[in-house]
């Protein structure tokens, strides 16, 4: 290193020696003819010798110290920047010993040049600045454009620079402007000279001395920042390959870095660029911070810029550490900009954490491309339907029967009592809980807006990481020191300090700290699957969360947010030992979501982003106690062991502060996604807890029963991880299920129908839980079920209530969804029916629903057939309509036997043909049922007796009657019923008895006295029906009768006697028209059903249909084909660690070997086998699963033989394990398939509920499934859903979804953002980690259960995930037009039949045919 340069005797001039007025007058003598030269590119340089040169370079080096207002410093200043041109382009105005030996005079130069940037009194004048601009500029370009420099004039130039910039900066008293400049041109210059000349040893430590030194100016920081991403971003390009997200930075940026810099050189000048600012966290320490004495200046004032600094620094270093991770960074606006109607950055799907707290600054500073606005609403945009604030609810947990829950009162200043104390519920008034939450000693209260050492934060989007990112262990040898020194900040100095003052530091270094704290989370949170973090970095990262998570009078809000915002998924990446951080954690979100107001975060963060952050971590700790049980941990109970308690210190000791933490976050939470996060962990906990109750009454009966020989083979052994967690910690009340059961939808209810009753997206997501909760097997009182009916019934009474203005495609989805809330419930718990006020609130509702308005309104009571048809819509109608028809079977006033049977399976034909629909009269009832009657006797042979088999076919599906006609009750019928036949007798005798007269009578004699009613009037009188035909028939008749009387009254005349005939009964008639008797039983042979209405184009309410046309039995065979359930399906695969092609993934499932043994039971729980291609009785029973399975890795259900079926009331569920041997088609639609020849399930009645997570067979499965491809969703061809099973959770990135969709036999490829994944990952600890990826371009986009980022248990699994493929699906019913109910697409089918096959015969042949045979 040139030591003269920095010791000041390389820049002193003889003429110093002189008094002050002989060296001006020299100076400014010799430099005016000088500078005059210049100008002219032809005048040649007055000096010619080496002499004459370095005497001149004497007095020009004495003019640079002259006072800067007048011209002699200029002038200096304009000969040397022109001198030192030499070493680019000589021109004649340089002197010739300069052009001979330019390094050697360009050394010097520099060495006088640095006269100029000496501490003086003018140096904030513009005239100064604009001279150090221009040396800089000169400089800038000699290192750009010189070719010939050596390394000794390198050297010199960068020893020039840090010296300036170290008198510049290390003294203060500069411009900002000038600051910049001079380290812009610094780093720009070294960078050079590493691609040109690379810097020696001890400039490299002469540099860091310099900027460590200088580090409490902004301009460092900042422009240090600038030039590090830069590197950062070439350095990750030449290391990891273009296949590695590429890390944007400003094109000025990039400029920076020498395109000819070699690919060995990139590393070196990157690690030792990171250097030298050396620690940043030594902006703290003011003995270290203080070495100068404008920065000790600095460190003492009271608005230092440090705390500033320090985070700027911290904020570099996050950016570099984003950019090693792959995760792409987006610079987002104001604070004020995070509300609702934001945009969404392109790959944000693939997310599995929330963003850390960024700054926001110019677009130079730090590494900033894009733009954006929060991220959280961007997923699910706000509703229509603004709602209010739920300023009415209590700010904290209801006091619902007895669970214990924290009080609020102790989570908003102090820290909660320990977990193992039984805490007693309060009320709390809302006058009185708010002060509470805001209040907090005066030193703690952080005011807005923000102090200057606070800056504005605000969150930032980052896409999840790359899967060839480096260890976590590498991240932290490069900046583990930094982050961990600057996260325990004022923590471990051990200072003896006030808490006062403790928390004042805190609160400067606040925004760093937190920068910190966030970096290392992320870090953290990006752990490989099977990848091992050295415990030493383990230790100190809990350390730091412990002291971050602090809820004391000491925290630090920015702290505490920056950990929960980049926390989201702690829990779930199998770190060792993270589960003694649950206390701090529970004490945090408590502090959190239980404080509505968040007063301490608004400054500086969006509450709804914080409040998320909670959520989701709140999302991942609620399984753990449950998944854990009884397991002991001392840290659990704040260091308190007590061996008498059973749940003292277990992780059972923590479901009350969780559970207490759920609800009151439901009660004071006001964004709409938020709250449905909060309803999926909502049931999640209860089925979770409501198994694990099961599981663990029925343990030791299980154990005694099966033994451990019959348990399926791929669980024997060890099992893997979490094998036997099933059961763990099964020592909780046996009713404890059931009352948060009540707890829970007596929450929801309360809030359904008041606060969230305007916000559409929750009020769908509230109904969705609640229909699953229905399903979750409880003991609970039959009135709390009736609840939830009679709360649903009110949900849609103020549905439809609402004025017609407000009435939109958005409130007849939440009423529908209403009405298919109301099925689940009936369906799962039919005996509600039997209450009679529960059966007749039910019925109102379905005639609001059909009729638009009720029979019974407070005092008034009008008729149903005085109503006007005025429903809300045609599909709410439809949904109504639905319920009703749900009512009737689950109630038994709609016998069956069993399902449907079909036309030639009656009179035992192979094939429906137009000879066997002849024995059949068919006939619609209603606009709406096709009923075909077949009136032959079947069965055996009994007595003889009306008898009818009917064969209906409604909206609802298929039911077959068979009806006979007797005259005796039920009660009172023997077995064999015998025919009466009558005795015989001997003749009569002629003359026996005595003879009376008696008028024959048609009629009774009182027939007239009896009032007539309406059945009188079924069959019409002559005179109603007369044309001229018949007209003409009777005259005849007449005349006929008129000949018979005649005939009668001849005896009489003539006075013969009469031969009078004992009278014998006639014998018992063996031909009925039983099609006749049933339908004027049922009132339909009445004039007015058989006149169409008014309306044009409506038939009648009773139609007689042609089965002779052409085509009917193939129209009643597609109908018979439409599912009357709703039909849904999804795909499954398997993913092993390091996958990328579809091939690789396909061969997974031909062999058990290839997969997890969980996976196969995960295949268990979600249905029972199915054959594929059977009719009746192909489904299997579920304990027949490993008999199918095989020796198969679930490849054996991939469609071309067996296939996964869960089948309930309302839905049948297909899952398909596509397979290499048999290829799937993901693109084809149900409408384009072959039609199945088999009859389906769905033609059979479904209202048998299954009640358990491994469904039991129903009466008849899918039949005729000739490829998975043809059971796909009825939502259409347009949107896929895919389970995908994944052991690397890093391995989601390059899923190949394309390849699997392209890679069809026939159709269109589906759109990729028509696909909705779901990702299950295992862990180590028995749960399992949920991805869930969708284009939720919809209001309606977030589903629940299983939400993105959800962590569950394997006893639940296949439920939730069950719950979520059947929500996602209806969702996309609601959204979609082209894909109606199945009870309305048979209810179009079955209009079409009655207007294609309507038979148009007059009413005396329709009457006439009904005593014909058919």
């Amino acid at each position: 290193m040139d030591q003269s340069l920095s010791s000041g005797r390389g820049n002193v001039s003889v003429l110093s020696c002189f008094p002050p007025s002989v060296g001006r007058d020299v100076a400014v003598a010799l430099v005016k003819p000088l500078r005059a030269g210049l100008g002219n590119p032809d005048t040649r340089s007055l000096l010619r010798t080496d002499r004459q040169v370095k005497w001149t370079m004497e007095a020009l080096c004495y003019g640079l110290t002259l006072p800067s207002d007048g011209d002699t410093v200029k002038l200096c200043v304009d000969v040397y920047t022109d001198w030192l041109m030499a070493l680019v382009s000589p021109k004649e105005s340089i002197p010739p010993p300069i052009g001979r030996e330019p390094n050697l005079y360009t050394q010097k130069i520099l060495r006088h040049l640095y006269s100029l940037f000496l501490s003086r009194s003018d140096q904030v004048s513009p005239v100064y600045m604009s001279l150090c601009q221009q040396v800089l500029c000169a400089v800038q370009s000699l290192a750009r454009d010189s070719a010939v420099m050596s390394r000794d004039t390198w050297e010199t130039l960068l020893n020039f620079l840090l010296c300036i910039n170290h008198a510049m900066l290390a003294t203060g008293g500069v411009s900002e402007q000038l600051s910049h400049l001079s380290m812009a041109v610094l780093f720009e210059v070294w960078l050079l000279s590493c691609a040109r000349c690379f810097p020696s040893r001890s400039l490299w430590q002469m540099g860091r001395q310099t900027l460590s030194s200088c580090r409490h100016q902004p301009a460092v920081v900042e422009q240090w920042s600038r030039v590090i991403a830069a590197l950062t971003s070439r350095l990750l390009m030449s290391t990891f390959g273009p296949s590695f997200p590429h890390f944007k930075v400003p094109d000025e940026d990039t400029a920076l870095i020498p395109k000819d810099m070699d690919e060995h050189g990139v590393p070196q000048t990157w690690f030792r660029f990171l250097h030298l600012l050396s620690n940043p966290v030594d902006l703290s320490r003011h003995v270290v911070v203080g070495s100068t004495p404008s920065s000790h200046e600095e460190a003492s004032r009271g608005d230092s810029q440090l705390p500033n600094i320090f985070f700027r620094a911290m904020r570099g270093v996050s950016t570099l550490v984003d950019a090693f991770l792959g995760v792409t960074v987006i610079i987002k606006e104001t604070t004020e900009q995070l509300l609702p109607n934001t945009g969404l950055p392109t790959r944000i799907h693939f997310r599995d954490r929330l963003p850390s707290l960024g700054i926001c600054f110019p677009p130079r500073l730090l590494s900033g491309v894009a733009v954006t606005r929060s991220p959280f609403r961007e997923r699910h945009p706000s509703p229509g339907i603004s709602r209010p604030r739920s300023g009415s609810a209590p700010p904290i947990p209801m006091n619902i029967l007895s669970l214990p829950i924290a009080p609020a009162s102790t989570t908003s200043t102090t820290s909660p009592p320990p977990p193992n104390k039984r805490l007693k519920p309060v009320n709390v008034s809302k006058a009185t809980s708010k002060p509470l939450a805001s209040s907090s000693p005066p030193h703690l209260k952080w005011s807005s807006p923000p102090s200057p050492y606070q800056p504005p934060l605000c969150s930032s989007p980052r896409l999840s990481p790359s899967p060839l990112r480096c260890n976590v262990d590498s991240l932290l040898h490069l900046f583990g020191e930094w982050l961990f020194d600057a996260a325990l900040i004022n923590i471990d100095s051990g200072s003896p300090t006030s808490p006062g003052d403790v928390t004042v530091m805190s609160a400067r270094w606040a925004a760093g700290r937190a920068e910190a704290c966030g970096t290392l989370c992320r870090i953290f949170t990006t752990k490989k699957t099977a990848e091992d973090i050295m415990p030493v970095y383990l230790s100190r990262f809990y350390h730091v969360l412990l002291q971050g998570l602090l809820v004391s009078e000491e925290v630090c809000p920015p702290v505490l947010a920056s950990i929960l915002l980049n926390s989201t998924c702690l829990f779930c990446c199998d770190l060792r030992g993270v589960n003694l951080l649950l206390p701090s954690f529970i004490a945090a979100v408590e502090k959190v979501l239980l404080d509505r107001e968040l007063l301490r975060f608004k400054s500086f963060l969006s509450p709804a982003d914080l409040r998320r952050a909670s959520i989701l971590v709140l999302l991942t700790m609620l399984p753990l106690h449950l998944q854990f049980g009884s397991v002991r941990s001392e840290v659990l109970s704040d260091g308190r062991f007590n061996g008498d308690d059973v749940t003292g210190s277990s992780f059972l000791s923590l479901k009350p502060r969780l559970i207490a933490v759920l609800i009151g976050a439901l009660q004071t939470e006001t964004d709409t996604s938020n709250t449905q996060i909060l309803l999926a962990a909502m049931l999640n906990l209860v089925q979770d807890s409501a198994l694990l109750q099961a599981a663990g009454q029925s343990q030791q009966d299980t154990e005694s029963q099966q033994g451990g020989a019959s348990r399926p083979r791929w669980t024997t052994g060890t099992g893997g991880p979490g094998a036997n967690r099933w059961t763990r910690g099964t020592a909780v009340q046996s009713d404890a299920a059931g009352i948060l059961w009540v707890q829970s939808v007596r929450l929801l209810i309360q809030r359904l129908t008041s606060q969230w009753r305007n916000d559409s997206a929750v009020c769908l997501s509230a109904l969705e839980v609640l229909g699953g909760l229905a399903k979750v097997e409880v003991s609970v009182e039959e009135s709390e079920r009736r609840r939830v009916v009679t709360s649903v019934c009110c949900y849609i009474v103020f549905q439809c209530s609402r004025p017609p203005p407000l009435h939109s495609r958005d409130v007849h989805s939440i009423i529908v969804a209403a009405f298919h809330c109301l099925n689940v419930l009936l369906t799962q718990h039919p005996a509600m029916l039997d209450h009679q006020e529960c059966l007749l609130e039910v019925l109102e509702i379905v005639e609001l629903g059909i009729s638009g308005s009720k029979s019974r309104q407070e005092q008034e009571v009008r008729c149903k057939e005085e109503k006007e048809l005025n429903p809300a819509s045609l599909r709410v109608k439809e949904a109504a309509e639905a319920t009703l028809s749900c009512v009737m079977q689950v109630s038994g006033a709609f016998p069956f036997l069993g399902g449907l049977l079909s036309e030639d399976a009656l009179i035992g034909c192979n094939t429906l043909s137009d000879s066997s629909l002849k024995k059949f009269r068919y006939f619609v009832v209603d606009r709406s049922v096709i009923l075909a009657m077949l009136e032959q006797p079947q069965g055996p042979e009994q007595a003889p007796c009306p008898s009818l088999t009917v064969l209906i076919r409604g909206p609802s599906g298929g039911h077959t009657w068979n009806l006979q006609l007797h005259l005796q009750p039920r009660e009172e019928r023997t077995e064999t019923q015998q025919t009466l036949i009558p005795e015989q007798r001997g003749a009569a005798q002629e003359d026996a008895g005595i003879r009376c007269g008696f008028n024959h009578q048609l009629f009774p004699e009182n027939i007239d006295r009896v009032a007539s009613v309406k059945a009188d009037l079924s069959i019409p009188t002559l005179r109603e029906t007369v044309t001229e035909e018949v007209q003409q028939q009777l005259e005849r008749l007449q005349a006929a009768l008129k000949r018979q009387r005649q005939v009668e009254a001849r005896p009489q005349v003539s006075g013969r006697s009469v031969v009078m005939k004992t009278c014998r009964p006639p014998s018992p008639t063996t031909n009925f028209q039983t099609a006749r008797l049933l339908l004027s039983h049922l009132g339909l042979l009445t004039p007015e059903t058989l006149k169409s209405p008014c309306t044009s184009g409506v038939p009648a309410p009773l139609v007689s249909l042609d089965s002779s046309l052409p085509g009917f039995s193939e129209d009643l065979r597609r109908l018979d084909q439409l599912p009357s359930r709703n039909c849904d399906s999804a795909f499954i695969f398997y993913m092993r660690a390091g996958q990328k092609t579809a091939a690789e993934i396909l061969r997974n499932v031909e062999s058990s070997c290839s997969v997890q043994p969980h996976f196969l039971d995960f295949l268990w729980s979600l249905g029972r086998p199915v054959e594929v291609g059977r009719r009746h009785g192909a489904g299997f029973n579920a304990k027949e699963f490993p008999a199918v399975l095989g020796d198969s890795g679930g490849g054996v259900f991939n469609g071309e033989r067996f296939v996964l079926m869960y089948t309930d009331a309302l839905t049948e569920l297909t899952f398909v394990v596509p397979s290499s041997s048999h290829t799937a088609d993901l693109s084809k639609s149900p409408e384009k398939a072959e039609p199945r020849t088999g009859m389906p399930s769905n033609q059979q009645s479904p209202f048998e509920p299954n009640r358990d997570s491994t469904p039991q067979p129903t009466s008849s499965p899918a039949e005729d499934l000739k490829s998975f491809r043809f059971e796909l969703s009825s939502v259409g061809s347009e949107s896929k859903l895919l389970i995908v099973w994944v052991e690397r959770f890093e391995d989601i990135e390059s899923f190949p979804l394309s390849e699997l969709l392209s890679g069809t036999k026939t159709g269109t490829p589906t759109s990729v953002s028509n696909v909705q994944l779901i990702f299950v990952h295992p862990l180590k600890t028995g749960l399992y980690r949920i991805h869930f990826h969708a284009n939720a371009t919809s209001k309606f986009g977030l589903v629940v259960p299983l939400v993105n980022g959800s962590l569950v248990s394997r006893r639940s699994l296949g439920f939730l995930l069950r719950e979520t493929v059947i929500n996602c699906c209806h969702r996309r019913r609601l959204d979609s037009d082209s894909a109606p109910p199945s009870h309305v697409s048979r209810k179009h089918m079955i209009n079409d039949i009655i207007l294609r096959y309507r038979s148009r015969r007059s009413e005396p042949a329709f009457y006439a045919a009904l005593f014909q045979d058919p």
